[in-house]
């Protein structure tokens, strides 16, 4: 089991983590240029660490070596100036672990480690594999429970469980959505234990219960307006928070209207950051989706 000073190293996971996106050009390969410049943007923008190779990311999409040169490739542009998260997940135990045991982590802060999904475990299970992971990780976790993709819910007696028996998981990105089960993390958590926003259009009111940040989508196109509301609302100044909350609604909603990553990338297309090209089984929003997107980007200039 980990040694207990290693929650000490949640520290640089409070305030806005990005979920940053792949950039892919026409021909469907990776777009190295176009992650530099998505990567500069939320860096300018004081976004505190970035998260490669989530969900956002289109993992499941990329095969292990893509995964390598994309980790490499951030941390040449981050250069040491924000805090690198890689994400290593998976519904088999012993993958996750070959993964833990054989990526070469050298300058990564830490691991975002995904829920199994698709297998349908019981919580005995999720906190077994979970337990694995600890014991097979160099760096410290954030756990990741996310049931609108993995179909089972990570349970809130399951979180607190883990993060009381492995200082190894250093804090939960919570995209549950459920304010009751956040509510009894936050109320019973170990001390260090980051409890972390995975929904965006819900940061604002999880900071108000006592959250400590997030992992954004919409950062990745307003790095400057995502963080400077987190920072407000963790500084407790809530009125001007909501100002920058409220006018990011829109855009929020409208980035998931028709998949995720396709809508914030529809957004850093037309800000000229990144091709919106997604691999498949995703393709970009349709045309109703990227007018409103394309309208809201002007309106937001």
């Amino acid at each position: 089991m980990a040694t207990k000073s290693i929650r000490k190293s949640s520290s640089p996971f409070m305030g806005t983590g990005v979920a940053v996106v792949t950039p892919f050009r026409a021909d469907g390969k990776i777009d190295f240029l176009a992650l530099t410049k998505v990567i500069e943007h939320i860096i300018k923008g004081k976004c505190e660490y970035l998260v490669i190779q989530g969900t956002t990311g289109e993992s499941p999409t990329l095969s292990q070596e893509e995964k390598r040169l994309v980790l490499q490739h951030a941390l040449m542009v981050a250069n040491g100036r924000v805090p690198v998260v890689f994400g290593i997940g998976g519904n088999s135990t012993s993958e996750v672990v070959h993964q833990l045991e054989t990526t070469d982590l050298i300058g990564v802060s830490g691991i975002l480690s995904v829920a199994p999904y698709y297998n349908k475990p019981n919580q005995a299970g999720i906190y077994q594999h979970y337990k694995a992971v600890a014991e097979a990780s160099p760096l410290p976790i954030i756990l990741y429970n996310v049931p609108g993709r993995t179909v089972v819910n990570m349970s809130a007696e399951t979180t607190l469980r883990l993060a009381h028996d492995f200082p190894r998981f250093v804090g939960i990105k919570e995209a549950s959505g459920n304010l009751e089960q956040i509510m009894v993390i936050l109320r019973d958590r170990p001390k260090d234990f980051l409890v972390i926003s995975g929904d965006d259009l819900i940061t604002l009111p999880l900071l108000a219960l006592g959250a400590d940040g997030v992992i954004s989508v919409v950062a990745n196109a307003y790095p400057k307006q995502f963080s400077e509301m987190v920072r407000l609302a963790r500084g407790g100044k809530f009125v001007e928070a909501r100002k920058l909350h409220e006018s990011l609604i829109r855009i929020t909603q409208l980035f998931f209207a028709d998949g995720n990553p396709a809508g914030v990338k529809e957004a850093l297309e037309a800000m000229k950051i990144c091709k919106n090209q997604v691999r498949l089984p995703l393709i970009p929003v349709n045309e109703q989706v990227r007018a409103a997107i394309r309208a809201e980007v002007r309106k937001l200039r």
